[in-house]
């Protein structure tokens, strides 16, 4: 008798346990520099709609910069997140981030750095911004700080720190939009996705800016997943992005951010990305 109270009181804490488990959220990280703020109800929306359709509990976790992220994903504080080209790059390397989803935005799975400066400077190429005063947005940031940093130095000979007169970081794509429209800076190095989104639904900076330089493409920003996550946990949430744009709910929400779809990336598609932190790591 004692036997099967004592088996019984086991099973009973195996399924409370089990049932704990089961009701600890999924974490995923949005980095603040991914989209514009006006985008954050809808990147909520995303998660909400995640975790209805995942069946279990979804929190959504900001960080303003990309070292935070990573941080908490390395750790599994987040188990998905929301990063730029330049991060996965580093993450894969450094602990073996894996890629899940990417948007497809504008019919491709790719984006480009805009270098911007007012609409009414004289400065009408790279050139022109020696000396003078600008902005990235992140250290790990693809457009807004390895590409400006690569174009400088393959060019130039010269590191951005003493090719421009200044230099600062904005943590955001929309403020580093704001400073150069604000003439705060004389230039700065934007996400086309943010500020093709911006020229669409909300130009009153954008507006006050010109774009100097376009880069070539490099691939998208995608999300990404700790190694080692669990398997059918990953093709549940590849197959819930991979199908947003099938469903009503999802496809509104795809629209509210400019994304056409999720697609399933290929590692090779961010080659250049590692091209550029390999070329800048010999020129240390």
């Amino acid at each position: 008798m004692m036997k099967k109270i004592v088996a019984t009181g086991l099973i009973l804490m195996w399924v409370t346990v089990s049932v704990a488990l089961a009701a600890e959220p999924v974490k995923i990280g949005v980095a603040a520099m991914v989209s514009p703020q006006e985008t954050v109800k809808y990147y909520k929306q995303l998660i909400e709609y995640i975790g209805g359709k995942l069946g279990s509990p979804v929190e959504m976790v900001q960080k303003e910069s990309y070292d935070e992220m990573d941080g908490m994903l390395e750790r599994g504080e987040v188990q998905v997140a929301f990063v730029c080209a330049g991060t996965y790059v580093k993450d894969h390397a450094k602990f073996g981030a894996e890629l899940l989803v990417a948007p497809q935005s504008y019919g491709q799975p790719f984006y480009h750095a805009y270098i911007i400066v007012n609409k009414n400077s004289p400065i009408k190429d790279l050139v022109g911004l020696k000396g003078k005063k600008f902005a990235f947005t992140d250290p790990k940031s693809n457009t807004g700080k390895i590409v400006p940093t690569y174009m400088v130095s393959k060019e130039f000979h010269m590191s951005p720190e003493k090719f421009f007169g200044e230099v600062l970081y904005t943590r955001s794509h929309d403020r580093s939009v704001e400073a150069v429209a604000k003439k705060m800076v004389d230039g700065a190095s934007i996400d086309s996705l943010i500020y093709d989104y911006t020229v669409k639904t909300n130009p009153i900076y954008t507006s006050q800016t010109r774009i100097i330089r376009k880069s070539p493409a490099y691939g998208i920003p995608p999300i990404v997943v700790r190694k080692g996550m669990d398997p059918a946990l990953k093709n549940k949430l590849k197959n819930i992005f991979l199908n947003m744009q099938n469903d009503p709910e999802g496809k509104a929400i795809l629209a509210g951010i400019m994304v056409d779809k999720f697609i399933v990336p290929k590692d090779s598609d961010y080659n250049t990305v590692r091209e550029m932190d390999t070329w800048l790591a010999k020129m240390k």
